[in-house]
């Protein structure tokens, strides 16, 4: 099996190269760049596993190149940042990143942090990418919903972990603790915030009424909970 790719954007040469090392050492392959621009265009012909992002780049805003790529790749994204601010956090998990680490940080945090995200895909038992389910379609090799009438509506790779994880579980409650669980990351006010700020987006997706949500219901203090029929293959 081929090791998963770790993408490092960062125009400091010193993180990139102890994080190169450190990933290298763990068995997984890296490719590092400095400029937002080389690292969309080496996008074109080769996805990455996960995207450790950097927010300070100096041609692109890091925030802005952490929105593309949870809109338009299926990767699981890292921000490395020195912005240490509660509001820089959940701003960058409300675009779409996985995960934030913050500026100095221990290089052997950021491989448990890869390996974290990369654990529960991986360990899961072989199915099929394709689920159906209330005139939905979700193709998970695709990272695309596909309604009763043909429209397409694609989703990121961190609100297609949200979803799998109610498709796989449908009509039984999800906890808070058993999301964390199951899509790692650390357990507090941020991830609480990432995982509301993704299912709302997957209702705004399934063309959920925002007030009433048909599907994917709260159970205020509990957790979650999917109501819809769902036929896998």
């Amino acid at each position: 099996m081929t090791a998963p790719l770790i993408a490092i954007l960062d125009d400091e040469p010193q993180i990139r190269l102890m994080l190169s090392e450190a990933l290298t050492e763990a068995g997984f392959r890296t490719a590092t760049f400095a400029r937002a621009t080389e690292f969309e265009a080496a996008l074109r012909s080769a996805t990455p596993d996960v995207c450790l992002v950097d927010l300070g780049l100096p041609d692109r805003d890091g925030l802005a190149v952490v929105h593309r790529l949870a809109l338009e790749s299926g990767a699981s994204i890292i921000i490395i940042s020195g912005r240490a601010q509660v509001q820089d956090r959940v701003t960058g998990l409300e675009l779409g990143a996985d995960d934030y680490i913050i500026k100095p940080f221990d290089p052997a945090e950021v491989v448990a942090r890869v390996r974290a995200r990369l654990r529960d895909p991986r360990s899961r038992p072989t199915q099929s990418d394709t689920a159906r389910f209330e005139g939905w379609t979700a193709h998970f090799d695709r990272y695309v919903l596909v309604g009763d009438t043909g429209d397409e509506v694609s989703f990121s790779h961190a609100e297609g972990e949200v979803l799998r994880l109610f498709l796989d579980s449908p009509k039984r409650l999800i906890s808070r603790q058993q999301m964390q669980e199951a899509l790692g990351g650390a357990a507090g006010e941020s991830f609480d915030r990432a995982m509301d700020v993704r299912v709302s987006r997957l209702r705004t997706k399934l063309r959920e009424d925002p007030k009433n949500p048909r599907l994917i219901k709260t159970i205020y203090g509990a957790g979650y909970i999917f109501l819809g029929d769902v036929t896998w293959g």
